[in-house]
């Protein structure tokens, strides 16, 4: 079994391996950011695959992935995990719909409320007390659902026709305007930023760059999933909001 991801700031991995922990399997655990993804995927038949969805739509790096590898998909059985801060109709169903027509069998969903790692909007934020629970919350969640998987009587969270209305209307066109021109960014504050260039080193999509002015500049190819923003220690990098409102999230894990 393949527990197979892509995580912005370390959520949707952890939540990938609480989940394979408690199936009690031998299992590979790899991002799509890994020189060796690509080998596994083909070496397995079973996949757990978990990522974060944004307003109810995939990350453009997960996308792209999907897209290029098309064929590596054909008769896997994939159980889709999908992180969310809020909420999402057809998060997982995002990425069944395309790995069907690539030939996969999608055989569940689970839908994954954690910490957002969203930090610049402020309606997103949480208290220590409420990320406290939602964690607990959330394991609890998974463990039930790593069960019912075990059992072969898995979850079937945001795949159906329903799911799909709900992820449409309740977040993909009420916020179209403000996602469909995020590949420009991140924005930077040239006054707080000191060129540490950690944002330039941990982000996925290599959208990051020094140009001619020594100034943080990007290639217009930014994937929402927040990394640069965590990763930075003044506080220097926002995307959707102005400010950063509430503290980074002590999730992150640079390196997922």
């Amino acid at each position: 079994m393949l527990g197979l991801y892509f995580s912005g700031t370390g959520n949707s991995k952890l939540c990938l391996e609480i989940f394979l922990k408690n199936l009690n399997n031998d299992y590979s655990l790899c991002s799509i950011e890994d020189s060796n993804a690509k080998s596994l995927i083909e070496k397995s038949e079973e996949i757990i695959l978990s990522y974060p969805v944004y307003y109810s739509n995939l990350p453009l790096i997960l996308k792209d992935f999907l897209l290029e590898n098309s064929s590596l998909f054909y008769g896997k059985k994939i159980f889709i995990i999908a992180t969310m801060g809020l909420f999402s109709g057809d998060g997982t169903g995002c990425s069944a719909r395309i790995l069907e027509k690539y030939g996969a069998v999608i055989i569940g969903g689970l839908h994954i409320k954690m910490p957002d790692c969203i930090i610049d909007v402020k309606i997103l934020k949480k208290s220590s007390e409420q990320e406290d629970k939602l964690l607990k919350n959330t394991k609890l969640k998974i463990e039930k659902s790593a069960n019912l998987y075990s059992k072969n009587c898995q979850t079937q969270q945001g795949l159906g026709v329903f799911s799909h209305i709900a992820g449409l209307l309740g977040q993909r066109l009420w916020f179209k305007k403000m996602t469909s021109t995020y590949k420009k960014y991140p924005k930077i504050d040239y006054q707080k930023c000191i060129n540490c260039n950690n944002c330039i080193a941990y982000c996925p999509m290599k959208n990051l760059y020094i140009n001619s002015l020594n100034q943080i500049d990007n290639l217009n190819k930014c994937t929402l999933c927040y990394r640069c923003v965590h990763v930075c220690p003044k506080k220097a990098i926002t995307i959707l909001g102005k400010n950063i409102v509430h503290k980074q999230s002590q999730f992150l894990n640079k390196k997922s």
